[in-house]
C-alpha cells in the first residue's frame, strides 16, 4: 500500500493558520474580508519580489537588487508616461528590470563575481537612476487607465493578487514540469555535478536573475499605479527584507537546490499578515523589523540543522559502506 506523504508546505502553512486565528482572536478588525483583502494587496509586492527571489534563491545565489528595481522601475514608468501611453511605458520599465536581471547573470556567470557583491552593486545603481532622473522629486502619472494595474478589480479580487496568482502557478509549472526548471534545482544543490550531467549553468543563472528582474519590475508597476505616483524611494524600505524572510521562511533554502514556488508565496502571506496585523494591533513600525528579523534567524537556523542533519546522514551511510570488507572470493576446491 502507497503511503500518503504530507507536502512539503505543510508545517509553514499550518504556522500561518495559527498566525491568522492568533491575530484574529487580538482583533476582530483583523478577520473581516476588507482587512483580507487589504491584506492580499500589499503583500502583493512582496509576494512578487519573493517569487523572482525564489528563482534566484534556488541557485545558490541572492539577489539584493530587487528593492531598488521596484523603485527604478517605478520611476521609468511615470517618466515614460509623459510621452508614451501607459501600456508601453510599463513594458518599457519592466523590461529595464529584465536588463538588470540579465547584467546581474552575466556579471556572476562570466566574472565570477560572488552575487551578493554584484546584487550590492547593482542596487546601488538601481537607487540613484531614478533620484538622478528626477532629481530626488516625486513625478505624478497623469494617464488614469495606468491606475487599473493596482487599483482595478475582477470580480472583486484586486488584480494584483490576481496577477500574483497566474505569475505563481506559471512558476510552479516550469519549476516542476519543464527540463530547464529541473536544471535550476540541480545547479543550484551541486552546480559541478550538474555542468558535468549537461546543465548549462550560464542559462540557468542568467535566467534565474532575469526573472528576478522581471519580477521587481511588475513589482514596481504596482506599487506606483497604487500611488500614481513615481517616486524615487519606493521599494527601498523594508521590501527586500521580507521577500527574503518570505522565501525562507517558506522553506526555500538559502544554499540553493530546495524549496518550491507555494512556500514561498505562503511565506509571502505569512510575512504580510504579520505586518498587517501588527498595523492593526496599533504596534509600533520598529517592532515589525524586530520580529521578521527573528523569523529569518528562525529560518535559516532550521534549514542549516536540516540540511546538517541530510549530511550528517550521508556521511554516516557512505562510512558505512567504505568500512564493510569486500567479501573475498572463494578459492576453487580441488578435484
Amino acid at each position: 500500500m502507497r503511503k500518503f506523504r504530507l507536502p512539503d508546505e505543510t508545517g509553514i502553512f499550518l504556522v500561518l493558520l495559527v498566525v491568522l486565528v492568533v491575530l484574529s482572536i487580538l482583533s476582530p478588525s483583523f478577520g473581516t474580508v476588507h482587512n483580507g483583502l487589504t491584506l492580499l494587496l500589499n503583500g502583493a509586492v512582496i509576494a512578487f519580489l519573493a517569487l523572482g527571489q525564489t528563482f534566484v534563491l534556488l541557485t545558490g545565489g541572492i539577489d539584493l537588487s530587487t528593492g531598488a528595481n521596484v523603485a527604478m522601475t517605478g520611476v521609468l514608468a511615470a517618466v515614460l508616461m509623459q510621452h508614451l501611453p501607459w501600456p508601453v511605458a510599463s513594458l518599457l520599465a519592466v523590461g529595464a528590470g529584465l536588463v538588470l536581471g540579465v547584467i546581474n547573470g552575466l556579471i556572476i556567470h562570466y566574472v565570477k563575481v560572488p552575487p551578493f557583491i554584484v546584487t550590492f552593486s547593482t542596487q546601488g545603481v538601481a537607487t540613484a537612476v531614478p533620484l538622478i532622473i528626477t532629481g530626488a522629486n516625486s513625478i505624478s502619472v497623469r494617464q488614469a487607465g495606468f491606475s487599473w494595474i493596482g487599483q482595478g478589480r475582477v470580480a472583486g479580487v484586486p488584480l494584483p493578487v490576481i496577477m500574483l496568482l497566474v505569475a505563481a502557478v506559471a512558476a510552479g509549472w516550469f519549476l516542476t514540469r519543464t527540463r530547464l526548471g529541473v536544471h535550476v534545482y540541480a545547479s543550484g544543490g551541486n552546480k559541478s555535478a550538474a555542468r558535468l550531467a549537461g546543465v548549462d549553468i550560464r542559462v540557468v543563472t542568467i535566467l534565474a536573475y532575469a526573472v528576478s528582474g522581471v519580477c521587481g519590475g511588475i513589482a514596481g508597476l504596482i506599487a506606483t499605479s497604487r500611488l500614481m505616483v513615481g517616486f524615487p524611494a519606493t521599494g527601498l524600505g523594508n521590501e527586500l527584507f521580507f521577500s527574503i524572510a518570505a522565501a525562507v521562511v517558506g522553506g526555500v533554502s538559502l544554499f540553493g537546490g530546495i524549496g518550491t514556488v507555494a512556500g514561498a508565496m505562503i511565506g509571502a502571506v505569512l510575512i504580510a499578515s504579520v505586518s498587517n496585523g501588527m498595523n492593526v494591533l496599533n504596534v509600533s513600525s520598529y517592532w515589525q523589523s524586530l520580529v521578521i528579523g527573528l523569523i529569518i534567524l528562525l529560518g535559516v537556523s532550521f534549514d542549516t540543522y536540516r540540511r546538517g542533519l541530510s549530511g550528517k546522514s550521508l556521511l554516516s551511510a557512505l562510512t558505512s559502506t567504505s568500512r564493510k570488507e569486500p567479501q573475498k572470493e572463494k578459492e576453487p576446491t580441488a578435484v
